[in-house]
């Protein structure tokens, strides 16, 4: 077969065993988006990370030859899924290559606002020794949410059996998906009985899924984490939830102006809402990282690598 790579930071796994059992692998990392929909017919497969929204236009340019999509990572959002199953073109992800780092850095974010260690950590350097306004909360005490329970939300769960705190989650789209490291329940039970929320969605069909009648629906304050997708929650929504201490502390790793901060614009010129999640010392921010680690990239490749050869044995 033959695959285009559009993207680039992709691990060399994936093509060099393309390469070694006599694939054909191009790498067209800078080209446009123009120069990209004149090739795509040339190809059984690509291979995208996010450069490109992979829609109509380039699933047609595709011609008859394109079979497949790989997207190197979890979010599906920039493809158009129902026209490529109408095409007859797989669309294939690999959050399973990013599982155990996504997982990590939940757990992380959540002993990082009960513990108040950003903080802390900020009042040291400035000078200042803060003990009893830093007192933490122990999380095995806790009830821990997870909404989603794929393969971030499970490993999640995994990782928080060791602080022996009790975890239960939601998840609209699947049955009979408790186990031996969360107990699953209904939305509303989980707004019952959370204290610590930590969203494991996809964008798709959860578009500012936490939103203000969602904040406000929870029984207790809760502390919110967001390691998914930045639009699964509506910020100014988000902003009202704290100030009224609803939301005790939220730490985001993904926001839902991440593709105009530090990039398009200046964060001074970010919504209001932004700018509080900036200021306040409730917040802990990372850029987008949480499915990001040395093991991970290779996990993606060797993800993405068995499913195609498994799916298209005959290419």
């Amino acid at each position: 077969m033959n695959v285009l790579f559009l993207d680039r930071d992709a691990h060399p796994y994936l093509r060099e065993r393309l390469l070694s059992e006599g694939h054909s692998v191009d790498l067209a990392t800078d080209i446009s988006r123009t120069e990209a929909l004149e090739r795509v017919g040339n190809y059984d497969g690509l291979m995208i990370r996010s450069r490109f929204d992979i829609d109509r236009e380039m699933l047609d340019a595709g011609g008859s030859r394109l079979r497949f999509v790989a997207r190197w990572g979890v979010g599906t959002d920039h493809i158009d899924l129902d026209y490529a199953k109408e095409k007859g073109i797989t669309v294939f992800n690999s959050p399973e290559g990013s599982k155990h780092t996504v997982a990590e850095h939940t757990v992380g974010m959540m002993l990082m606002l009960l513990n108040h260690l950003g903080r802390a950590d900020r009042q040291v350097r400035e000078g200042e020794w803060v003990r009893r306004g830093n007192v933490g909360s122990e999380l095995q005490y806790l009830t821990v949410g997870l909404v989603g329970y794929g393969n971030m939300g499970q490993m999640t769960a995994r990782r928080l059996s060791g602080f022996g705190c009790r975890v239960i989650t939601h998840d609209k789209f699947r049955t009979d998906y408790g186990d031996d490291y969360a107990e699953a329940v209904s939305l509303e039970q989980l707004q019952r009985e959370a204290d610590v929320v930590s969203l494991h969605i996809f964008l798709e069909g959860n578009r500012y899924y936490a939103n203000q009648a969602w904040f406000d629906a929870f029984r207790k304050p809760i502390y919110l984490i967001n390691t998914a997708r930045g639009l699964v929650v509506n910020t100014a929504d988000l902003v009202r939830a704290m100030e009224a201490d609803r939301v005790l502390g939220a730490a985001l790793d993904v926001n839902e102006y991440e593709e105009q901060s530090f990039v398009q614009l200046s964060p001074d010129d970010l919504p209001e809402a932004f700018q509080y999640l900036r200021s306040s010392d409730r917040t802990v921010l990372t850029p987008h990282i949480a499915g990001w680690s040395v093991e991970a990239e290779e996990g993606h490749a060797r993800t993405l690598y068995q499913k195609i050869t498994e799916s298209f044995p005959d290419l």
